[in-house]
């Protein structure tokens, strides 16, 4: 869907206003309303909706089943914006209206409901590895987002998270996502969804929960290629074993209330026609068949499948087959869709019209749309809700515990006095919409750097740098008499959504040129030097090469507080402990393997993809450095011929034998089952307060070749561990961990010799035996 397209000077907003939402009243409204058992609270949601949909004639059917949904005002339901967006706050959308006239730089909105929480973007929020805080800032949201429902400003389901995994460092929309491993996504998207979704015990849902985009996409427009019918040609291991595990989790794990299906093709069949991933493996193997659950297209996908790949001679026929296939919603935008045409051309069944609008009503009846109950804990809440300090000081301090400190050569962190001079330099030292990233909705103020620096009561001395789109310096005698004059110099820089976002992938993952220039000057001067990297990653070997940069802080998409968050972390008020949520690739990558090579595998000169594959990153996945030191060793035991060897660090854990640990496990899923857990003491062997995120990989040789290098398994963040503290962190591996994949498919746990290895780089090693013979642990459902 577009929310926005990047211009060569600023961007445009492509939003079509919606100017407020109404629901039902099952109290005053209409007899035809009111006497419907839609209405009727002492029903099962399931017969209610069928209750209303059977009230209805075709013509009213047929205009419910895109997302611009016509209700009936026969019948007493208005119109419903089923697009609502909330990636990381309240975005716009079709469905979401702010209480302002929108701009781009609008500061400090004044009104109720004239602006939300804007958190960072997700690959930031991700590199903190920390899932209840994930939680947390998915609660925050949820709460606005009910608010604003409540205000009638927005609708009760929300298009979010974005699960796809970041393969490819080129793609836009890759600062959507938790990044590019599998597992640290599932984990992202569990919580989210529980704290998008309601974590009470009552019966009415917070909101409506989705996943995006199902499935295989992470491709824009690149090499002459579009996103638009784009076939992604994947091995049935890859998708199973990279492409699918965070939509299973949405669907089988998690039970998310909808999923959207993607623009681009997947082994020469659409997406949202595709039988094989929705019915087969999406409603059948993952059992994802509740009668509330439904699937939605991303927007004008009807149009974009029949223009760009022809796969149906009309919008009729293909919009009829989507519908066959299993959507229940179309979100057409503002393109046409021919379903009407499709149902009068007969190719569109009128019981298949039903189901999806019994689906789509189930869900509305859950989230309290046709009146809520009495006890719903949700429908107080207004206005006072929304931009509280609680949810304001956690925008900020998310922000700085999901930074990632690069780069240090002692000169971080600052303790900065009323007489420090700083430079604050580059294109992003004044930014405002710049830190929000994609997806915003209405801050309620833009802190950036300047106004950080300027509260703090420092001396600034700012100058502004070249954009990411400008090869030239931009003020470049500003910029070096800025540094001058400073005892301290602050670079931002890096790249902002006019390089990488929706409809607009990278061609290059190198600094942009003007910008080293201006850094290799001011750096040269001699005074402590840090760069303050915003957007997505770049390769920052000619940083990490030049001794005269003291520092790299990695801030991203930070946030309506990025500035203060960066201080916080500059000053050590809140020490660095993010870890890279992706590889940091060098700047040939782009020149050796196609975008559009969906391989995770090397093959031939083509090297392969994510720490999984990939041997020659700058920065490694997990990669992460703190003011203080730490030691993380695992608790285990020593073999006997390990203890003779004082050189010998390695422990032992189990073995284990396959068989017994199957008939032990009381999960419905044997890839769930657990193991022990593996414990990991913690100790801070330096002077400064942290926090410490433990990360555990799984490396093996057994089963099928070629063999990851290692797999994340499990982590967790253990926080303000003090000096010369020793802490214990559990990880919880299952044999879903363990597990390899085969040509098929199949989740194969084999017998043999796993490592079990802790933190980047690794500090702790520990073998792992499982005995006994080899089990399926998943057989998947192959293509007809």
């Amino acid at each position: 869907m577009i929310v926005y397209a990047p211009l060569a000077l600023g961007l445009l907003i492509h939003i079509k206003r919606s100017y407020g939402m109404h629901f039902p009243d099952c109290d005053r409204g209409p007899l035809l309303l009111t006497e419907n058992d839609v209405c009727n609270l002492q029903m099962s949601p399931s017969d209610r909706a069928a209750a209303l949909v059977n009230s209805m004639n075709i013509t009213e059917k047929l205009g419910n089943l895109i997302e611009a949904s016509a209700g009936s005002s026969r019948l007493g339901i208005p119109p419903y914006n089923w697009w609502n967006e909330a990636l990381h706050g309240l975005g716009y959308s079709d469905g979401v209206s702010f209480g302002v006239n929108f701009s781009i730089v609008t500061e400090n909105p004044v009104g109720e409901f004239s602006s939300a929480t804007s958190f960072a973007m997700p690959l930031l929020l991700a590199a903190a590895f920390d899932d209840e805080m994930i939680y947390d800032v998915a609660d925050t949201i949820s709460t606005e987002a009910r608010a604003f429902s409540n205000g009638g400003r927005a609708g009760l389901d929300y298009w979010t998270p974005n699960v796809n995994p970041y393969r490819d460092p080129r793609w836009g929309r890759g600062s959507e996502t938790p990044g590019e491993d599998p597992r640290r996504i599932k984990g992202y998207a569990a919580h989210f969804l529980r704290g998008l979704g309601g974590n009470h015990s009552s019966n009415t849902r917070k909101t409506l929960t989705h996943c995006k985009h199902y499935a295989g996409y992470d491709l824009e427009t690149w090499g002459g290629y579009s996103r638009y019918g784009f076939e992604a040609n994947i091995t049935m291991q890859d998708l199973v074993e990279y492409y699918l595990p965070p939509f299973q989790q949405c669907a089988r794990d998690s039970k998310v209330d909808s999923i959207m299906c993607s623009y681009n093709m997947v082994n020469g069949v659409p997406a949202c026609a595709n039988s094989y991933l929705i019915d087969r493996v999406l409603r059948q193997h993952w059992n994802w068949t509740a009668s509330s659950q439904y699937l939605v297209t991303d927007c004008g996908v009807v149009e974009a499948t029949v223009e760009h790949t022809h796969y149906t001679s009309s919008l009729a026929e293909f919009s009829a087959l989507v519908f066959e296939t299993g959507v229940d919603l179309v979100c057409a935008g503002d393109t046409p869709t021919g379903i009407s045409e499709a149902y009068n051309k007969s190719l569109l069944l009128e019981e298949t019209i039903d189901m999806s609008l019994r689906r789509q009503y189930e869900a509305l009846v859950r989230v309290g749309y046709f009146g809520p109950n009495s006890t719903d804990p949700y429908v107080s809440l207004g206005w006072s809700a929304v931009n509280t300090p609680r949810s304001q000081a956690l925008a900020r301090k998310t922000a700085a515990q999901s930074m990632v400190l690069l780069k240090n050569d002692g000169t971080l962190p600052f303790i900065f006095t009323n007489d420090t001079k700083v430079a604050l330099i580059g294109a992003y030292a004044n930014a405002t919409w710049q830190m929000l990233g994609s997806y915003f909705g209405v801050p309620p103020y833009y802190h950036g750097p300047l106004y950080a620096a300027k509260q703090r009561g420092l001396k600034t001395f700012y100058a502004s740098g070249p954009s990411t789109s400008s090869n030239a310096t931009g003020n470049w005698t500003e910029q070096i008499e800025a540094a001058r004059k400073a005892d301290v110099v602050l670079y931002f820089g890096g790249i902002d959504v006019s390089s990488a976002s929706e409809l607009n992938d990278r061609s290059s993952v190198a600094w942009p040129a003007s910008q080293l220039s201006v850094i290799k000057e001011i750096c040269a001067l001699g005074k402590p030097c840090v760069v303050v990297q915003l957007g997505d990653q770049l390769d920052d070997t000619p940083l990490l090469d030049n001794r005269n940069v003291s520092a790299i802080l990695w801030a991203a998409y930070p946030g309506q507080d990025g500035g203060p968050a960066i201080f916080d972390v500059l000053t050590g008020l809140i020490p660095p402990a993010g870890r890279l949520p992706v590889t940091q690739y060098p700047s040939r990558y782009v020149d050796q393997v196609p975008m559009t090579d969906m391989s995770l595998r090397p093959q031939g000169d083509r090297p392969g993809r994510t720490y999984w594959y990939y041997k020659d990153a700058v920065l490694p996945f997990g990669y992460g450095l703190h003011y203080t030191t730490f030691a993380a060793v695992i608790q285990g035991h020593r073999t006997s011929a390990q203890s003779s060897s004082a050189r010998d660090h390695s422990l032992h854990l189990g073995p284990y034998h396959i068989k017994e640990l199957l008939a032990d496990c009381k999960t419905q899923f044997p890839d769930l089952c657990p193991l022990p857990p593996v414990v990991v003491n913690v100790t801070n062997t330096g002077s400064r307060t942290s926090d410490f995120v433990v990360l555990g990989f799984i490396a093996t040789t057994v089963g099928p070749p070629p063999h990851a290098a290692k797999k994340l398994g499990a982590y967790t963040r253990l926080n303000a561990v003090v000096p010369q503290e020793t802490r214990s962190a559990s990880l919880y591996f299952t044999l879903g961990d363990l597990a390899r994949v085969t040509e098929r498919g199949d989740r194969v746990l084999y017998p043999g010799v796993y490592k079990v290895l802790i933190d980047v780089p690794t500090q702790s090693t520990a073998t792992l035996e499982l005995l006994g013979t080899e089990a399926t642990l998943e057989s998947w459902p192959q293509p007809v």
